[in-house]
């Protein structure tokens, strides 16, 4: 029988291996920052090949965190596809102003999927508990100020939270990336 790779998640930390090479322990996942932002309705553009095409205008908010913190600038967007297999292709971009007045970029990819009710409830603006969809993104901080957040130009994992008329990102740092 074939010694095949093992895995595990972040939340339980049994060590991973291959058959040729033991994997060090999953990253411990630290808060990094909350970016509460404002949002506008959303805008369809109309079914496309891989889907509807809709976009929705960020407005401002606040970064607070251990690692960042400032504001988020008016005029970012969510761009995203519904897609015919009920999946949301998320591209969000938008700029945050540091404490300390430094641009950051903040562009955050990734999908959600979830029970058509719980997707409905997000449509509407109203709460929905983390658990009752999937919702993860990749997001990445670049910045060319001098004086920037540890870990603002590395790439994180991320959970969003939606709350009524506004969005709460939760960000951590992937240590793996960010030691490049």
């Amino acid at each position: 029988m074939t010694d095949w790779p093992t895995h595990t998640h972040a939340r339980n930390a049994l060590p991973m291996r291959t058959a040729h090479t033991p994997l060090p322990p999953p990253p411990l996942l630290i808060p990094m920052t909350q970016v509460h932002c404002q949002v506008g309705a959303l805008v369809t553009l109309r079914p496309g090949p891989h889907g509807e095409r809709r976009c929705v205008p960020l407005g401002g908010g606040t970064v607070v965190g251990p690692e960042s913190n400032g504001m988020l600038v008016e005029g970012g967007v969510d761009w995203q596809v519904n897609r015919a297999d009920g999946v949301l292709d998320i591209a969000a971009h938008c700029v945050t102003r540091a404490d300390d007045g430094g641009p950051i970029e903040v562009q955050s990819n990734g999908l959600r999927h979830g029970p058509p009710a719980a997707m409905a409830q997000l449509v509407r603006a109203e709460a929905v508990s983390p658990e009752a969809c999937y919702f993860r993104t990749a997001v990445r901080f670049t910045t060319g100020a001098p004086a920037r957040p540890p870990g603002s130009a590395a790439t994180t994992a991320s959970a969003w939270h939606h709350l009524p008329v506004s969005l709460a990102l939760m960000s951590w740092p992937t240590p793996l990336l960010t030691n490049w």
